[in-house]
This record gives structure tokens, C-alpha cells and sequence, in this order.
């Protein structure tokens, strides 16, 4: 300790010897202000305007048009009806579901997005999504259901849902049709036949 003092004291000496000839430079009159701080940024709200203007673009809020009547129902342009008769009477076999009970919306979303898109890459064809009745919700009434609904209606690899079976989940779930590798030729040659 006593060292590090002895060395302190010498390097203020050694400084003091090197501008004992300088001569401090007259006072200007000037006043150096402290540069201004830059304005905060609102970073929730910006968080907030990226989420809205995204939800906006990509039609999260927007009602897909589904058959009528609160059995939801949804049919890609161009295909047979006969596609859907078949699905709500279980022709294809559900080979996965997820189950959204108790998620909120923005965390289903994900969950939904992870789950096709691994469906996707199973190359599977038959799905099923448990999205709940609503029973636990704020008002009583199935947040997820309609929102699951706009969701699968905005991908381009889902090729048809219906309200599932009363056995497998009635108007709490939906089954799925998606389209696989190979899947457009088969579900065109199904159609055909039907």
C-alpha cells in the first residue's frame, strides 16, 4: 500500500515538473454547454404500432368468409365440395392435433404457426386443432375459435376445415386438411373421382 502511495506521489511530481513552464490560457467568456440528451424513445409504443400494422397486413382480425352458421367451415377456391364432405366424415385419418385450451391469442398464433409448419415438413395430410369452446374465457364466448379460423384460411398449404366430429372435440375443434408433397395431384384425383 505504502508502495503504490510513493508511486502515486512520484507520478504527481513528474507531471508537475513537466508543465511547471506552461501557462494556463486565458479565460475566453465562453460558456460550454453539456451536449443535449437525446429525447427518449417510446419503445412499447413502437413495439406496439410494429404489432398493429402487422396484425393489419396479415388479417389477424379479419373474418375469413366460412360457410354460414356457427360450425365453422372453410373450403380453398377450386376444389371439389366432395373435399369437404369428406373430411367432416373422417376419410382422412387425424395423424397430429394441437391443443390451444387456455393459450392466449398471440402465443396460439405462434403455436399454430410451428405446428404446420412442422406438419409441413412430416409431409402430413390430416390435422386436428383444439382451439376450446370458451367456456374459461373473460365473456364466456370462444376467443380462439374465429381467430384459428382467419389463421388457417391465410395459409396456402391449408386446403380445407371443418368443426370436428362431436367425439373429437365437436365445435371446440377443427380438422384440417393439408396440402403434402404430392398431395395437390391426389386430392385433384380424389375430386375427380368423387
Amino acid at each position: 500500500m505504502a508502495k503504490r502511495r510513493l508511486q502515486a506521489d512520484d507520478a504527481k511530481d513528474a507531471f508537475r515538473e513537466a508543465v511547471k513552464d506552461v501557462t494556463p490560457l486565458r479565460e475566453s467568456g465562453r460558456v460550454v454547454h453539456a451536449p443535449e440528451k437525446p429525447p427518449p424513445l417510446p419503445l412499447q409504443r413502437l413495439e406496439d404500432d410494429r404489432q398493429v400494422l402487422q396484425d393489419s397486413l396479415s388479417g389477424v382480425d379479419a373474418e375469413p368468409e366460412l360457410e354460414s352458421g356457427d360450425a365453422l367451415a372453410f373450403l380453398r377456391p377450386g376444389l371439389s365440395p366432395q373435399v369437404l364432405r369428406r373430411l367432416r366424415a373422417g376419410f382422412w385419418a387425424v395423424q397430429e392435433e394441437l391443443d390451444l385450451h387456455g393459450s392466449r391469442a398471440q402465443d396460439a398464433r405462434a403455436l399454430l404457426t410451428d405446428f404446420f409448419n412442422a406438419a409441413q415438413r412430416r409431409g402430413l395430410r390430416c390435422v386436428r386443432v383444439i382451439h376450446g369452446r370458451g367456456r374459461g374465457s373473460r365473456h364466456g364466448e370462444p376467443v380462439l375459435k374465429r381467430k384459428v379460423a382467419a389463421w388457417l384460411t391465410q395459409r396456402g398449404d391449408v386446403l380445407a376445415f371443418c368443426e370436428a366430429r362431436p367425439a373429437e372435440g365437436g365445435a371446440g375443434a377443427v380438422m384440417v386438411l393439408l396440402q403434402s408433397r404430392g398431395a395437390k395431384r391426389e386430392v385433384r384425383e380424389d375430386d375427380a373421382a368423387g
